[in-house]
């Protein structure tokens, strides 16, 4: 019998195109007992390889091919780049971690172009392994082939020395010129020196038929294409898994090498252990019992906790530990605790992701600010007896912090005890596309069009795609380029491209690492960096090491920086724990929508929903983060009309409505569902985890088992079987995508606070917003227009106002701004500001281009930087940019000049007067031309991510603009495909098309005020009553719905409007016997023929109003008439309005439109504010339908 030892995977990365399960399927079809697996240079692939293989009961052989350098693994000299290979198998267990060793100094030790090992490390970790002589580029082959045979024989003389059991390897591939040299040369050191020879063929891909496929993956890996004559390639197609016959065929003159094969297999006996865990024990002091001392930190962090704790806390807090204790996951516990008080003694913000916050002991050791019993948390959804794995406990820390932690527990734990966990990026279904058209020599332009109408779905393949998007069927079967791009790139869809470093995930051990697992470099970091497993995350829990997720989140670093801020501007300090959960203005703000930069509440879908909600409390808030996934987001619509009693869920029996009830009746989490199993088929929490999670799984099996289990359980309960079935026909779907919610609840109070600093210190909150995202030009682009729409002030960059970073200014009247920092410019560093903001400190406002390049520190800027600076504006004090920019040359020439000045620490005769006659400078002269408006936009949005001078038609448009309004491309996304929007802009450009109908339509491109562009279909019908507004540099206003067509994003029009604006004057208005005089900017009204203006009394925004909270937050009440062609009747409404809106005072804003000729007209009345609560019903019936009233 033969047995493959030499055989590639996908996991030799782009090297390899064996997937594993096809691999020892295609084992099993040969009725081989044994494989091995021996990837180039790493072990990524040895732990689903080893389970696969023990699944079909095939003997996994655990190997590499190893690199050995020329000389010393620590030389890096330019012979080093080249390697010799080597294969090498673990025949027992102590091979198998000989093997881990040698793997992981290879990469940590002798990394240099390829993970290397030298003679010294073979020596060292030799028991245990069987070492075959590799490939032709292995070092006695190598040598056989140029003719040093004596040298060779010295070569095998060492590794026998070193490896008992070591093998002549012996390959039969064609088009390798020095091959049949190499071989003839192997046998003859068989012959003389009787080491065994024994048969291998390089497999990297699994069938024949593959060796096209492989061919474009090494074109990939080495980014060159099919036409290049001179790149690395396999000489012919026999690089697969060659079955017995062909390999006993091909070897028939020398038997022994295939029989060998099989004696090598038989040999190799690795077992892993996955049975035992391996937590690092914490030192406990004085030598108490670790059990004893985590209940003594629980004890006293429950009464620091919940001072009133009573016997319900302390059940709880017996039942958690205990079952802690009989897991034995105490020591887990510990390290958690000592992670948790490390962060709390740092002031680093924390907080627990997933069903971690749903343990009373969790939340005593400091980890969670979660108290479980507040929200009613199933501690068996996180941890119980029946359930054989490690819980996960997932911190999140400020993401400006996280490396803090991270350091702190390698430095606590031990360097070879702590590493990040590897993640392995695959070729997802356009990658391959675009990957596999480079390869193919095929045009970009071609490539990207196909790849372009895959629908941008995570887990969309190309065959769902071809089934889904009938523009990419037909370019499939209409020419064989085409067809033979997609067929390629489906056959290397979902292979392994690359590895990376896991975003959160970090394992900590009780041994030195390399006794459970292979470490490498991580993908970016030097030297002393933290080191990165070869195993992914589920083989490394699999092992029984301990996981654990540390991930950097914005928004944590954002409500620490808000927490610091709001202290510096405000004088108010406050922690998390202080924020009330009841706030009004924080309710009402989530319910406009108004969700710009709120934690898990952004986008148009979920902004949407929380809208229809109207949340009145964190659960609520929570249950939408727990709803809006694939799947329960169909419950969406009943949740929320069933909360407003709209609809009432017919509940199947009174102890179903209990568990439901803080849900409206809707199932929203996974532990009502385990609920529900306890209480109506009689199940413990823990097996009712342990099915919910089988459940999960959809196995038909599994299923049916479950439903009978769960019938007769409810029987025995006492339950009818028709409730027993239904209520099992409700719990079923809901087992696989119901949510945690310990995590809804943790995350839900994340999106709460972010939304309670944004509705009571606004421009705070948006600063560090913009902050945690600056160079983020989308980001950037977004919260600024926020910025806008809250009416807070947005400042450029500038010489003598700016900080680093985004700053708060109070402007002369009193109104905080926000201010562009100097290293959020790009090309432009926080380190080269640094020492000009120094300067500045010093010296005060530079005066003048001249005083700058005198008194600044300047060494930190290039010409590059410079550049940026002043096309961002941050040199306008001194001048029109585009004279400034002019002038660059000589600003620079200055600088230097000043600063080699001050290093000499030479006088000039100006210093024999002191202080009293400063030494004359050079004058730069501005005399360069001005830019206009659309140079300074295109600079201003390349180098801040946005613009910040407008244009007149941006002006105007911006009055217009709500919170439900769409004023930039960038908020047009995929996502919105079908939902209805309105748009404003300007007319970019007009084509005139026909259907194939011959029916006439428009597209026009729409100019938008946010910036961008987006293309507006115009039909017939619309068309029809709209034509004359389609005429470039019109300003429209515009309804349709989103259209997605592969990457290409439209609007469907189904109404425009023209926009107009005219300033005029309000006259003098008198209310209450006081009168005075003001000049209100508006838009004129033209009533048919008749101008409307109207005034209200001068209302200082800034004086509450008696009566009303001083927490509720400022509204915008809307206001649209309708005109109605009898102008008499018209103003006697606007009149009757107005006389409301007297009456009923407040705080509200009020915005007029007036829908007139096909245009809307908008008229601002901003010098009298109302109480909407108050009026809204009575304006509404006033109203009637002759407009519409919306409140924002």
């Amino acid at each position: 019998m033969f047995a493959h030892l030499h055989v590639h995977t996908e996991y030799s990365l782009l090297d390899g195109l064996s997937r594993i399960e096809s691999l020892v399927a295609k084992a099993k079809e040969f009725g081989m007992d044994s494989l091995a697996i021996t990837d180039h240079g790493s072990l990524h692939g040895i732990i689903d390889f080893y389970r696969a293989a023990k699944k079909v009961g095939i003997k996994p052989i655990i190997g590499c091919e190893m690199y050995v350098a020329y000389g010393s693994r620590h030389s890096r000299e330019s012979g080093d780049k080249s390697q010799y290979h080597l294969t090498v198998l673990a025949k027992n267990n102590t091979g198998y971690r000989n093997l881990l060793k040698l793997v992981t100094k290879s990469h940590v030790e002798g990394f240099y172009y390829k993970p290397r090992v030298d003679r010294e490390l073979l020596e060292q970790h030799s028991d245990g392994l069987i070492v075959l002589s590799g490939c032709p580029s292995g070092e006695v082959p190598s040598l056989l082939g140029q003719g040093r045979m004596d040298e060779a024989k010295a070569a095998v003389a060492w590794y026998k020395d070193v490896f008992p059991d070591y093998y002549l390897e012996l390959m039969e591939h064609g088009g390798v010129d020095e091959l049949p040299t190499i071989n003839s040369g192997l046998k003859e050191l068989h012959r003389e020196t009787g080491i065994p020879i024994a048969a291998t063929n390089d497999s990297h891909y699994v069938t024949q038929e593959e060796a096209v496929l492989q061919d474009i993956l090494l074109c990939i890996q080495t980014n060159t294409n099919v036409d290049n004559e001179n790149r690395l390639r396999m000489s012919e197609d026999s690089y697969y898994l060659r079955s017995p016959e062909e390999m006993a065929e091909l070897h028939r003159d020398l038997p022994e090498a295939i029989r060998n094969t099989q004696a090598i297999a038989d040999m190799c006996s690795v077992e892993i252990d996955f049975s035992k865990q391996h937590v690092p024990q914490y030192e406990v002091p004085d030598g108490i019992a670790a059990d004893e001392y985590l209940e003594q930190i629980c004890r006293e962090g429950l009464l620091q906790r919940i001072p009133n704790a009573g016997a319900t806390e302390e059940a709880r807090l017996i039942e958690e530990l205990n079952v802690i204790r009989e897991t034995r996951f105490t020591n887990y516990f510990l390290v958690v605790w000592d992670i948790a008080k490390f962060v709390r003694e740092r002031q680093i913000l924390l907080a627990v992701r997933g069903s971690a916050a749903a343990s009373l002991v969790l939340y005593c050791l400091g980890a969670t600010d979660v108290n479980p019993l507040e929200y009613s948390l199933v501690f068996e959804r996180f941890l119980n007896v029946e359930r054989k794995e490690m819980p996960d406990i997932d911190m999140d820390f400020q993401d400006d912090r996280r490396e803090e932690v991270l350091n702190y527990v390698v430095e606590k734990y031990g360097r070879d005890r702590v590493a990040q966990i590897i993640t392995f990026g695959t070729l997802g279904a356009r990658a391959s596309i675009r990957d596999v058209g480079r390869a193919l020599a095929m045009s970009y332009s071609e490539v990207d069009r196909v790849a372009k109408l895959v629908p941008n779905r995570i887990g969309m393949t190309i065959t769902e795609a071809i089934e889904e998007n009938p523009e990419l069927a037909e370019a499939y079967d209409s020419g064989s380029e085409i067809q033979r791009l997609l067929d390629t790139a489906r056959g290397l869809e979902g292979v392994a491209r690359h590895a990376s470093t896991h975003a959160a995930a970090v394992v900590i051990s009780e041994e030195p690492l390399d006794t459970y697992l292979p470490l490498q470099r991580p993908t970016k970091g030097g030297d002393n960096s933290i080191r990165m497993t070869q195993f992914a995350m589920e083989p490394v829990e699999a092992l029984g090491l301990m996981k654990m997720d540390f991930l950097g989140l914005s928004n944590l670093t954002i409500l620490a920086k808000v927490l610091r801020l709001v202290y510096k501007t405000q004088g108010v300090e406050l922690t998390l724990k202080d924020i009330p959960l009841n706030d009004r203005s924080t309710f009402d703000l989530l319910s406009r929508g108004d969700t710009v930069g709120v934690f898990q509440l952004e986008g148009s879908g979920m902004t949407r929903h929380i809208k229809e909600l109207k949340p009145s409390s964190v659960m609520d808030v929570a249950a939408m983060i727990a709803l809006y996934r694939p799947g329960p987001m169909e419950q969406i619509e009943t949740f929320i009309d069933a909360k407003y009693e709209r609809v009432a869920p017919q509940p199947i029996h009174d102890d179903l409505s209990e568990i439901l009830r803080e849900t409206y009746g809707v199932i929203v989490y996974q532990d009502q569902v385990l609920l529900i199993a306890r209480r109506f088929a009689g199940y413990t929490l823990g097996e009712a985890d342990i099915v919910r999670k089988a459940m999960g799984k959809k196995i038909p099996e599994i299923m049916a088992q479950e439903r009978n289990k769960f019938i007769e359980g409810a029987l025995n309960q006492g339950y009818s079987t028709e409730v027993a079935e239904s209520v099992f026909a409700l719990v079923e779907p809901f087992a696989g995508y119901a949510f945690n919610k310990a995590h809804a609840v943790s995350y839900g109070l994340i999106s709460y606070w972010t939304a309670y600093f944004k509705a009571n210190y606004p421009v705070e909150f948006m600063v560090c917003l913009l902050n945690a995202h600056a160079g983020n030009g989308d980001k950037v682009f977004s919260f600024v227009e926020e910025c806008r729409r809250l009416n807070i002030p947005v400042k450029g960059p500038s010489i003598n106002k700016s900080e680093s970073v985004f700053a708060i200014e109070v402007q002369d009247d009193g109104r905080s701004a926000v201010r562009f920092g100097l290293s959020t410019i790009k090309n432009v560093g926080s380190q080269a500001v640094e020492p000009i903001l120094e300067s500045r400190s010093k010296v005060g406002a530079f005066k003048s281009i001249e005083n700058m390049c005198r008194d600044a520190d300047l060494s930190g800027i290039n010409r590059k930087a410079l550049e940026s600076m002043i096309k961002a504006g941050v040199l306008d004090d001194f001048g029109e940019r585009g004279a400034v920019l002019t002038a660059m040359d000589r600003i620079v020439s200055l600088a230097q000049s000043e600063s080699q000045l001050r290093d000499s620490n030479q006088s000039t005769m100006f210093d024999l007067f002191g202080k009293s006659v400063p030494t004359p400078l050079v004058n730069i002269d501005l005399n360069g031309e001005s830019v206009t408006d659309g140079q300074l936009e295109e600079w201003e949005t390349e180098l801040l991510g946005v613009a910040l001078t407008e244009s007149e038609w941006q002006k105007v448009l911006a009055q217009h603009a709500n919170p439900d309004s769409v004023t930039s491309r960038r908020q047009i996304v995929a996502e919105m495909d079908g939902d209805k929007i309105k748009l404003f802009g300007q007319v970019a450009s007009v084509m005139e098309r026909k259907t194939r109908e011959g029916k006439p339509y428009v597209i026009a491109t729409l100019s938008l005020q946010g910036g961008g562009e987006v293309d507006v279909f115009v039909w017939e019908e619309i068309r029809g009553r709209t034509g004359d507004l389609w005429q470039e540099r019109k300003l429209v206003e515009v309804s349709g719905k989103v259209r997605v067509k592969g990457d290409r994003i439209s609007i469907n029009c189904t109404d425009a409007f023209k926009i107009n604006s005219v300033v005029v004057s309000v006259p003098t208005v008198e209310i209450d016997g006081s009168s005075g005089e003001r000049v209100q900017s508006v838009t004129e009204s033209k009533m048919n023929g008749k101008t409307g203006s109207y005034g209200g009394p001068d209302h200082d925004s800034s004086v509450d109003t008696p009566g009303l909270p001083q927490t509720e937050s400022v509204k915008c009440l809307n206001v649209r008439l309708q005109e109605t062609g009898q102008p008499d009747v018209d103003l006697q409404l606007l009149e009757d309005i107005r006389n409301l809106m007297l009456e009923n005072q407040g705080r509200d804003e009020v915005n007029w439109e007036i829908a007139t000729n096909g245009s809307i007209v908008q008229m601002e009345w901003s010098i009298i504010r109302v109480s909407t609560i108050a009026l809204e019903a009575s304006l509404r019936q006033m109203v009637g339908v002759a407009g519409q009233i919306s409140i924002l």
